[in-house]
């Protein structure tokens, strides 16, 4: 069965910090692109970060503008784990956020969320004073 289970999200101060854990099942990730996204009710979701894929491969990491310097993606494709490590968060950072994997080989960001084909539920974050 294919699946992908978020879990860290939850509640915290601005400027603080929360590690947001992806668990694929069902997927070799040495052949995905992964990404993280956001969404906020009535917007479209959001690219944050991704890790493009070259055919068994990882290539680079990318951040949306929004992010760079504060999230930082990475995966373990053994433990078949993504991870965000979101750091100095903003009120503005909260939203519901999703791990997603795409089947798309190449070098570049990958931010459309079209291109993406699994999904994760979702966790909610909320940064509040």
């Amino acid at each position: 069965q294919l699946q992908l289970v978020e879990s860290g999200g939850g509640s915290v101060q601005p400027g603080g910090s929360l590690r947001l854990s992806c668990a694929a099942s069902g997927f070799s990730l040495d052949y995905y692109a992964v990404g993280w996204f956001r969404q906020v009710p009535g917007k479209e979701r959001e690219g944050l970060s991704c890790i493009s894929n070259s055919g068994g491969s990882d290539g680079s990491t990318y951040y949306a503008d929004s992010v760079k310097g504060r999230f930082t993606i990475s995966k373990d494709n053994a433990k078949k784990m993504v991870y965000l490590q979101m750091n100095s968060l903003k009120p503005e950072d909260t939203a519901v956020y999703y791990c997603a994997l795409a089947s798309v080989w190449g070098a570049g960001p990958l931010f459309d969320a079209t291109e993406y084909a699994y999904w994760g539920q979702g966790t909610q974050v909320t940064v509040s004073s």
